[in-house]
């Protein structure tokens, strides 16, 4: 896996506002706040998505994920709270280093963040999905 930012923070070469750290996570403020306490949990072992970590990491990166969440819930005591996380560039990864985006959501902050859901309920054979992914099971 090449370096990435997120890297180079791990190394101390690039700082960043540590919110938290063990033996096996980092959590820290995201640089680009979308909204206040927006926070980012990644693993110290680096790997590029949910795709490639190994099991292990991963149990570690989501305890991480909740500890630091309730911080942020208790800290800035928000609406709400996003817990993001995206794999390839087509899904808007943008740093190749999984990572986990906890974003607090404020009742007055939707002109900063925000998805747009468009369900198909009857556009897909729903035997056929399921069948396709249970197969595809390890």
């Amino acid at each position: 896996m090449s370096e990435t930012v997120f890297s180079k923070i791990l190394k101390g070469e690039i700082p960043s506002y540590k919110v938290y750290e063990d033996d096996y996570t980092y959590a820290f403020l995201d640089i680009s706040q979308v909204s206040k306490g927006h926070t980012l949990v990644i693993p110290k072992n680096a790997a590029e998505d949910i795709l490639s970590i190994d099991t292990e990491d991963l149990k570690h990166v989501i305890a991480s994920v909740q500890k630091v969440a309730k911080a942020v819930d208790k800290a800035f005591q928000p609406d709400g709270i996003n817990v993001i996380q995206n794999n390839r560039s087509f899904a808007d990864q943008s740093v190749f280093h999984i990572h986990f985006h906890i974003i607090p959501r404020y009742k007055d902050d939707t002109d900063g963040f925000g998805y747009k859901w468009e369900t198909h309920p009857d556009a897909f054979n729903m035997d056929e999905l399921r069948n396709s992914i249970s197969s595809a099971i390890d």
